[in-house]
């Protein structure tokens, strides 16, 4: 199979890890991209030099996935350890595993402790649990490739308690961008439902109360979903509960939609899923959280969450069922409804591209006022702009304030919002190191480029550090001749050179430290830029 441009990526990135003598490292790709087919090229290259692999996951249908993707893609075979079934006294190079019958002592000693030299540990945000510690910390020596579409947890504990490093991320946005994954849209509709009495457990809403609450609002959902056009579309509802999933599945038929439910006790759930899969438009499946993993139904295109979560993780697993593209299919409509709680951390379709809170919080008051299907792409980029404006009038405000004050150093978001550095202003440490307080030769550093930096954390000085050379090495004006030209009413000056920055703040200095006759400061552009004024 002849990978994509950010699957090779993602592989190459893993061994540069491993090079670096980072053991254990983390892709993560959105749910649609082929993760799988990422891991099994570099088991592969590990089977090539003459190493064995071992695929670690806690539920069959993974297991049976991996080993399917990696026969396809690699031809290479794999032998199974689950239940009854061994790799023991087998020639596979590559052995598929349950951590459920791996966690065991004795199993493990039948194995040996130098049996495998990789360990990949797929939906890799479940490694923080004690059954899979004790595989890892049991094939010690191996190097550990953890893949998931969802490295956030609920209980917000931190992954790198497992993983040294993420050696390559790929975006929803990008994926989207790039046509790998199908258009995301949103529609808010105007079911209130209220959630204020509804405790917290484990990190999340408890599920039986979240029944609870539902159960009124069950009715006027059904309708609204019809209104919607679920008719023309191919649903799957996520529920609080099996008991509200058959509840709710018995309305969507009264109103007269071909319904169907399955649940972990459903006997025949195998062909359930299959009549499903092989359903039209029109047809609705209700579960209780039983589809978050080890399901694909690439004909999806509407998903309906009514199981309201914290966890942005768990959230992007229900809608990442419908992300797959599929021949016919536009995209994929989620229906949002308003969740009246009292806590601001509940998950929104917005929190599945926007990195920024403020974003996400302003992409969901647009959504909830449209009215009508969005695209969340689009509907980003102006949220975008409209906190990039608040930001800069906030900004506004506290450099009019600032300059009464003498500052020896620039501050850093002066900085980041004058070169207009999304990134770093929303920016977000994943991982010990980059939570740690900069060093004090980071802080040297960046005060040497004229940035004060001691509030700033290990992870993000690094970042300015990096930008800061950049833009050193190309000439582009510094921190202080940014803040000092913005003083005078300049704008967008992060994007001069350096030597036409210091062309006017020598105008300026020559004429007493005022702005010279006939130079319009908003206006202004120097002449090395298109349309520069300078003489």
């Amino acid at each position: 199979m002849e990978l994509r441009p950010y699957q090779r990526a993602a592989a190459d990135a893993v061994e540069a890890e491993w090079a670096s003598g980072r053991r254990r490292t983390l892709i993560v790709l959105p749910t649609g991209t082929g993760k799988t087919v990422v891991f099994a090229e570099v088991i592969k290259r590990v089977v090539d030099t003459g190493g064995r692999a071992l695929v670690l996951a806690h539920r069959g249908e993974l297991l049976e996935q991996a080993a399917d993707k990696i026969q396809k893609t690699t031809g290479l075979a794999a032998s199974v350890e689950k239940a009854d079934l061994t790799s023991v006294g087998t020639f596979e190079a590559v052995t598929v595993g349950s951590v459920q019958t791996l966690c065991r002592p004795k199993r493990l000693a039948a194995l040996g402790a130098n049996r495998f030299d990789l360990i990949v540990v797929d939906e890799a945000h479940h490694a923080l649990t004690q059954s899979y510690r004790a595989v890892l910390d049991y094939f010690s020596h191996a190097r550990v490739l953890g893949v998931t579409a969802t490295p956030d947890r609920g209980d917000r504990r931190d992954m790198s308690e497992v993983f040294d490093s993420l050696a390559f991320e790929y975006t929803l946005p990008t994926a989207i961008r790039e046509g790998y994954l199908c258009p995301l849209e949103a529609q808010t509709l105007p079911v209130k439902i209220d959630m204020t009495s509804v405790s917290s457990r484990a990190g999340d809403y408890a599920a039986e109360e979240v029944g609870t609450a539902l159960d009124p609002y069950l009715p006027e959902i059904a309708r609204m979903m019809i209104e919607a056009g679920c008719r023309d579309r191919k649903t799957v509802v996520f529920l609080p509960l099996i008991a509200t999933s058959k509840k709710f599945q018995a309305m969507l038929i009264a109103a007269g939609l071909d319904a169907r439910e399955v649940n972990g006790q459903s006997p025949d759930r195998a062909e359930i899923l299959a009549a499903y899969d092989a359903a039209g438009k029109g047809t609705v499946l209700c579960n209780s959280m039983l589809l978050t993993e080890g399901w694909d139904c690439p004909s999806v295109d509407c998903v309906v969450v009514l199981r309201p979560t914290k966890v942005r993780a768990l959230y992007a697993q229900m809608v990442g069922r419908g992300t797959r593209l599929a021949p016919g299919k536009e995209s994929l409509l989620i229906l949002d409804f308003i969740w009246l709680t009292e806590r601001l951390d509940l998950c929104r379709p917005a929190h599945l591209v926007a990195q920024d809170a403020a974003v996400a919080t302003r992409m969901t008051e647009i959504l909830e006022k449209a009215g009508a299907p969005e695209d969340i792409t689009e509907v980003e980029v102006v949220a975008q702009e409209d906190v990039i404006a608040q930001r800069e009038e906030a900004l506004a405000t506290k450099l009019a304030e600032q300059r009464r004050k003498k500052a020896k150093l620039v501050d850093p978001l002066q900085f980041e919002m004058s070169i207009a550095a999304e990134d770093l202003s929303g920016y977000i440490p994943q991982f010990a190191w980059e939570m740690a307080p900069a060093s004090d030769q980071q802080i040297k550093a960046l005060e040497s480029y004229g940035v004060f930096g001691e509030q700033e954390c290990a992870g993000k000085a690094s970042l300015l550090l990096d930008r800061l050379a950049k833009r050193r090495a190309e000439g582009l004006a510094t921190p202080k001749q940014i803040r000092l030209l913005e003083r005078y009413g300049f704008r967008r000056v992060g994007t001069w050179s350096s030597t036409g920055a210091s062309s006017m703040i020598t105008r300026i200095a020559s004429n007493g430290w005022r702005l010279p006759h006939g130079v319009s400061a908003a206006e202004w552009k120097p002449k090395d830029m298109e349309g520069g004024d300078e003489s």
